[in-house]
């Protein structure tokens, strides 16, 4: 039996089903309501959003009834991407001008069976410019029964004179939260259990794309367990304990050099990359900051209560300049090792700068001062 990954198993098959597109699901379901769509859509937005998925609704919801004998058929089709009036074109594989003047010859024919003859063109920017101008004229004054969807992830490739003839709508990046609830919920359905602390930390390494969130689930689950433990979320990613990332967050805050030292150590030991390290501790002060400045409760922050917890007591122990020099002084470092050179011994003297990260910034200060107090002296 072919196993079918969970992206395409949880696809949203309703309006209702969208998660973190809303406002988009409901101003498409108004407008058909009211029988006042456009000819015309360019939907806009980053991978793993639910671009397409909101056309396939859309275009579902636009040539199905309730009293339309075939509508079953005809919606299991349309999601499988081989319906007859929807047609789905990649616009990275045909994306020139024979392309288009395919696709205009065929527009001229009826729908088969349906209202609509519906084109959702994915990756639109990909076409060219001829191809563009192909189409140009057939988007502007299109036969009646035809609509075109279009999904590109870079809109400003995407010619003026196309986007001025249709209606755009951008999809936002998904809130953590939100993919971290559907995480839960796809889990639940599977039978398996998981901490909410590796579901919350999945739901931020999806970055905003619930596809992404899902495949990286996917690879959790492929080993069939009944459970995922923390131990086995970070040996499959390959990603450092985040308890060993806070400890090195706390010895540094408490400038304890050695038990830095020796947690760092412990991380290249096991086989992750010194810049990925410097990377992680980044992203963990960066929630301390945000800790300290906003609350241990503020929904900025996509964590579960015991990272609050170990977060917000990292935050206490440092103020908001020293935690912002620190972050940069990652950042700064982190690129650094990826063009080569003394690796690790550059990732050592940033991991005892952190440590010293209150002297170097007062040591600075006093610079500042007497270079100030000199140029007002001459």
């Amino acid at each position: 039996m072919t196993y079918t990954v969970l992206a395409r198993r949880y696809r949203s098959l309703t309006f209702q089903d969208i998660v973190g597109q809303e406002p988009i699901a409901r101003t498409l379901q108004n407008a058909i309501n009211a029988q006042r769509t456009a000819h015309a859509y360019l939907f806009c937005g980053t991978r793993g959003v639910g671009k397409t998925s909101m056309a396939r609704i859309f275009a579902r919801e636009l040539n199905t009834s309730s009293d339309l004998k075939e509508k079953k058929e005809i919606s299991e089709a349309i999601f499988r991407g081989d319906d007859l009036d929807v047609i789905e074109i990649d616009g990275a594989s045909n994306r020139g001008v024979q392309e288009a003047r395919d696709l205009i010859a065929s527009a001229g024919l009826s729908p088969s069976r349906c209202k609509f003859r519906i084109y959702i063109i994915d990756e639109v920017h990909m076409l060219t410019t001829p191809a563009f101008n192909a189409l140009l004229k057939t988007m502007e004054e299109p036969p009646s029964h035809v609509k075109f969807i279009l999904c590109t992830t870079e809109p400003h490739k995407v010619p003026a004179t196309i986007q001025s003839r249709c209606q755009r709508f951008d999809f936002r990046t998904i809130a953590a939260e939100k993919i971290a609830e559907h995480l839960v919920f796809v889990l639940k359905e599977e039978g398996v259990e998981a901490d909410p602390e590796i579901v919350y930390e999945v739901a931020r390494l999806g970055d905003g794309s619930m596809r992404d969130a899902l495949s990286i689930l996917d690879r959790l689950l492929a080993g069939g367990a009944a459970t995922i433990s923390l131990q086995e979320f970070t040996d499959v990613l390959g990603l450092p304990s985040q308890q060993t990332v806070y400890a090195i967050c706390n010895a540094i805050a408490s400038r304890d050099m050695s038990a830095a030292f020796l947690r760092c150590d412990e991380l290249v030991s096991s086989g992750i990359s010194l810049d990925r390290i410097l990377d992680i501790v980044a992203v963990a002060l960066r929630d301390a900051l945000v800790s300290r400045v906003c609350g241990q409760d503020t929904p900025v922050l996509s964590l579960s209560d015991e990272a609050r917890v170990e977060i917000f007591g990292i935050g206490k122990n440092l103020d908001e300049p020293t935690i912002s020099h620190m972050i940069a002084v990652c950042d700064a470092t982190s690129r650094q090792v990826r063009r080569g050179g003394s690796g690790r011994a550059i990732f050592d003297a940033t991991v005892a700068r952190l440590c010293m990260a209150n002297e170097v910034l007062e040591a600075g200060s006093v610079l500042s001062g007497t270079t100030s107090s000199s140029k007002k002296k001459s």
